[in-house]
């Protein structure tokens, strides 16, 4: 481990100096990391890089999943919860029973059962991916909120479908009442348990003396204990941490002080972003230990069947896509739905484009056990992880490359968001300086007339300005601007629940202007 440890801070550099170098050519970074991988394990005398396959998902997919909790908006996530929930769990099923249909017909000696197991490791595609695409074009909140609200759910179905299948590998068998016990068990004990213990934590944040730097260690533990706990009593472990994560992240401002929330997301954004890169990377370093594992089908073979597998995903998510749209316009002749205008032709290509693999899919593949219960070696470990990785690779590079400029080509106007963001966040922040104004006004009119400090304060939200004198600003004053601050927190909630058409990210960006306008406060 120690003589590999140069090698290891060499390749946090290249990490970051691929992003940044993918910043700076408007590339999504997942793809360069993936070549930077490649290209370096081909250099010789390069360590291999060896992860236990029990840890892949221990280590990755739970602060990953926590993060993308906190993160999302359930305003939207429950506006869109019925095209989320076919994309994440009927396209999924369909994508898996695609593949493996395809492998089982195609791949000489793979069995239904492997085919599923091969359909559940490909089927979710990542969000980081179509993440980091996205942030280079715009595209309405619809498509990111559909693709964010997908990414959550859309792990824990890939990953339920793959611990069936490796339970028929294994036992060669499937009872299809068992399956059923263990699939409701599975959702329902999972978030149960991730509700549960999120409220534990959210009490010990708010009850026990913390700080800060507690909080984020607290923080940081959440997401490893919720898995393990759910996983222990054979419950979903993904749906544990993105429920807990939920409940958390929509309590945040009862439990965390300002302090907490600032530095916290300071702390996970750099705790992901590593994450992230080290998991891209890793999908390039193995290629070539993958590749020698493949003893009984040629390279060439093997190159082909991951193409196909490729193409089987691509098509049956674009049909998926446009039959859970379809489904949607029909069901809105006899239930409401969150949007019922028509998409188009195009709304529903670029949700299916948008089917890159990567995280997940690396995890769940490397974390097939090399051997059975029974002592024999894992039928076709080599085949599933070598297609693995060239699914990954493909989807990058073809879907990848491309929606950047299918989505520059497809005018999204008549379907964009009622209100700009940037002039919808103007607007609130208007509308919330005229409410400050006169909630001081009325609840500290005693104090006006004495407190020239307090005039000041009124006139510059009036103004609608971006901070206070800092000279000006006495302990009394601190406190009725801290208790404004608090004040305005509560209008946001309230603001946030009533105006469903107002898009979650504005409320969000001002709450953490009025975070930094209370930090400020402890520093005058």
């Amino acid at each position: 481990m120690l003589e590999n440890f140069p090698f290891y801070v060499g390749i946090l550099i290249v990490i970051l100096l691929l992003i940044m170098l993918a910043n700076k050519i408007k590339v999504a970074y997942p793809v360069l990391l993936v070549l930077g991988g490649l290209a370096i394990s081909f250099i010789p005398g390069v360590p291999v890089i060896n992860i236990e396959p029990e840890l892949i998902f221990f280590i990755f997919l739970p602060p990953l999943l926590y993060e993308a909790a906190w993160t999302i908006s359930w305003k939207e996530l429950w506006r869109w919860r019925r095209i989320i929930t076919s994309f994440a769990f009927v396209v999924v099923f369909l994508s898996a029973l695609s593949v493996a249909l395809v492998a089982n017909y195609v791949i000489p000696g793979f069995s239904l059962a492997l085919g599923f197991l091969l359909g559940g490791i490909v089927s979710p595609p990542d969000a980081v991916s179509a993440g980091a695409i996205l942030k280079f074009v715009k595209v309405p909140k619809t498509i990111s909120s559909i693709l964010e609200g997908e990414s959550l759910l859309n792990d824990a179905s890939s990953l339920i479908i793959f611990r069936f299948a490796m339970i028929a590998v294994a036992t060669e068998q499937f009872i299809f009442y068992k399956a059923a016990m263990s699939f409701s068990w599975m959702i329902i004990g999972g978030v149960a348990i991730g509700l549960l213990i999120g409220w534990l934590f959210m009490k010990a944040h708010k009850y026990l003396p913390t700080d800060a730097n507690t909080d984020i260690v607290l923080s940081l533990l959440t997401p490893y204990i919720i898995y393990l706990a759910a996983e222990e009593v054979h419950s979903s472990g993904v749906l544990a941490v993105v429920s807990g994560g939920l409940l958390l992240a929509n309590n945040r401002h009862r439990f965390l002080s300002s302090k907490s929330r600032l530095q916290g997301i300071n702390v996970w954004g750099s705790l992901c972003f590593i994450l992230n890169g080290l998991v891209f990377m890793l999908i390039g370093l193995d290629l070539p230990q993958i590749t020698s594992g493949l003893e009984e089908v040629s390279l060439l073979s093997a190159i082909g069947y991951g193409v196909l597998i490729t193409f089987v995903l691509i098509v049956s998510r674009i049909l998926s896509s446009y039959g859970a749209v379809l489904v949607t316009l029909i069901a809105r002749n006899f239930i409401t739905v969150a949007d019922s205008r028509n998409p188009g032709l195009k709304t529903p290509f670029i949700l299916g484009w948008t089917g890159m693999r990567g995280v997940v899919s690396l995890a769940a593949a490397l974390s097939i056990p090399v051997y059975l219960n029974n002592g024999n070696g894992f039928p076709q470990r080599n085949l599933i992880l070598f297609i693995t990785f060239i699914v990954i690779l493909l989807t990058l590079l073809i879907q990848g490359l491309t929606l950047p400029y299918f989505i520059r080509k497809i005018n999204f106007t008549t379907f964009d968001d009622a209100v700009p963001r940037d002039e919808a966040y103007h607007l609130l922040r208007k509308e919330l300086a005229e409410h400050a104004s006169d909630y001081l006004r009325t609840t500290y009119s005693d104090q006006l007339e004495s407190n020239a400090s307090l005039q000041q304060l009124i006139q510059k939200w009036e103004q609608h300005t971006n901070g206070v004198d800092d000279e000006s600003i006495g302990q009394e004053l601190k406190v009725i601007y801290l208790d404004l601050l608090n004040h305005q927190r509560q209008w946001l909630i309230t603001k946030n629940k009533e105006d469903q058409s107002l898009d979650e990210s504005v409320i969000r960006r001002q709450m953490h202007y009025l975070d930094i306008e209370e930090e400020k406060l402890r520093y005058i």
